[in-house]
């Protein structure tokens, strides 16, 4: 099955990444008109922002809740903003893509899709497969990091983290953020979760955080 690429002229560094990680692409020509292609024929879709984030994340959210079709973002890092804000989409990269990167994230989301990895704590539910999270049975809608937080303190109960090695392990040694992001994540994912349940995650004076 093939790849489906937007927009349909990508930049010249995310054509080269797709051709020397060996992907098989095709391109799509409208995301808000593409839920029949997508639905039966394409085994993800690898969306470059440019200059129309906002729209091509809205349209790619609309996507993907008619289809279910795992994607990969490409992004600048002048869309750090718009990423963190926007509803979790699957995964993403900062450009310019590395093949190699490129090719481990498709194979990680297309992994996801085949194995449908659910992990548990308490009344918590995150899918690996389809990134939605849910306590008892009330969804919660989280961003792309917010999400990526939860499921590193979820796959690591019970231990301190220093803000320093939550922005290491989870956003990447090259984030710009500085410590106050984790902070900023840690706030709303407690506010998201719900007054029951902000406890689990708690601060350690001095140190960081611990969840569980």
């Amino acid at each position: 099955m093939d790849v489906a690429v937007f927009p349909a002229d990508p930049s010249p560094a995310l054509v080269a990444a797709l051709a020397l990680a060996s992907v098989r692409t095709v391109t799509v020509e409208d995301l808000a008109a593409a839920e029949g292609e997508a639905a039966g024929d394409w085994a993800a879709i690898v969306v470059e922002l440019g200059d129309e984030a906002s729209y091509r994340l809205r349209a790619l959210r609309r996507l993907q809740e008619e289809t279910g079709i795992p994607a990969l973002v490409v992004a600048s890092r002048q869309h750090s903003l718009e990423l963190e804000q926007a509803p979790l989409l699957g995964d993403f990269m900062f450009s310019p893509p590395d093949p190699v990167e490129l090719r481990l994230r498709l194979g990680r989301l297309w992994r996801a899709e085949d194995e449908d990895e659910v992990l548990h704590f308490k009344d918590l539910q995150l899918n690996t497969a389809t990134y939605q999270a849910t306590v008892g049975t009330r969804p919660v809608d989280l961003t792309y990091m917010e999400y990526e937080l939860l499921r590193y303190f979820v796959e690591h109960r019970g231990r301190v983290w220093s803000r320093e090695q939550l922005l290491s392990k989870v956003w990447g040694y090259d984030y710009f953020g500085g410590a106050r992001t984790v902070d900023v994540h840690v706030r709303r994912l407690r506010a998201k979760l719900g007054e029951e349940r902000a406890s689990w995650i708690t601060t350690v004076r001095s140190v960081g955080y611990r969840f569980g």
